[in-house]
């Protein structure tokens, strides 16, 4: 299946749509998701230090078949590794588990107070050195955006945030965008915490499509990047079937009005 991409500051094109691997700590199921997202076309895939997967996504693409320049990969730097030194330190860890020599982007995966200043120019260096071909963050603000223009000699490629129909973000959004930061939503399905909304439900109805795939098209019709995290292959397999119907204008506004502000995951508004 071919997947849109978003084209990054730098040229490169990311994937629409990606495997997120948070939380996948069984070899076996890994292997297994891996090769059933290859299988039906996904090319990009999420990991992170703080996963403790790095390295069956390094073996798993290694005897896939697939050439390193054919797949987008992410990785993202811990709090605690957020030193300078311990950054680059940690970084060619993770390349190592990776078995790669670059990452496609590299993030900061939370806004940490103290240290992120000198993290993100840590970044900077890495991809000067060539180690990511894009550099970003995850869950910053628009006040920790702002904050950056102070210090950043490269603007963020991507800020990666929890983001779905009921939690729509629309001011985070439209302000990455017109900075040129592309946005990805992770946990574009809320955690399955609300799946019963009869609005969604309905549209899902007309479409012929299920619940999940309604909220994920209403992402990459945001123009975002959606990371889906699935280790069962039909779902896997679910989730990037996506591109074969749009919303329509009765869709949009209905699920617009959607919007509760709900956040299932850590939330970064407080951070100083």
């Amino acid at each position: 299946m071919d997947v849109p991409a978003l084209a990054l500051p730098n040229g490169q094109q990311v994937p629409q749509i990606g495997l997120g691997l948070w939380k996948v700590q069984d070899d076996q199921q890994f292997k297994a998701g891996f090769q059933a997202a290859i299988d039906v076309g996904y090319r990009h895939f999420d990991t992170a230090q703080i996963y403790g997967n790095e390295q069956m996504l390094g073996e798993a693409w290694k005897v896939s078949g697939v050439a390193r320049e054919q797949l987008f990969i992410t990785t993202k730097i811990w709090l605690k590794n957020f030193g300078q030194r311990h950054l680059q330190k940690s970084f060619t860890e993770s390349l190592d588990k990776l078995q790669t020599d670059y990452v496609d982007l590299l993030l900061l995966h939370f806004p940490v107070t103290v240290l992120r200043k000198k993290a993100w120019q840590a970044l900077e260096e890495i991809q000067a050195n060539g180690g990511a071909k894009n550099i970003g963050v995850s869950n910053y603000t628009i006040r920790h955006l702002d904050e950056m223009k102070k210090y950043a000699k490269v603007t963020p490629a991507v800020n990666q945030v929890e983001l779905h129909v009921f939690l729509q973000q629309p001011e985070l959004i439209k302000y990455c965008q017109d900075h040129g930061i592309v946005v990805e939503a992770y946990s574009p399905l809320a955690h399955g915490e609300v799946m019963d909304d009869p609005v969604v439900a309905g549209i899902a109805e007309k479409h012929g499509k299920s619940y999940a795939q309604i909220m994920l098209r209403w992402c990459t019709e945001q123009n975002l990047v959606v990371l889906a995290k699935s280790i069962t292959p039909s779902r896997i397999k679910e989730n990037i079937d996506i591109f074969d119907f749009e919303l329509d204008d009765e869709d949009k506004q209905a699920l617009t009005k959607l919007d509760r502000n709900l956040r299932t995951c850590w939330s970064p508004v407080h951070v100083p």
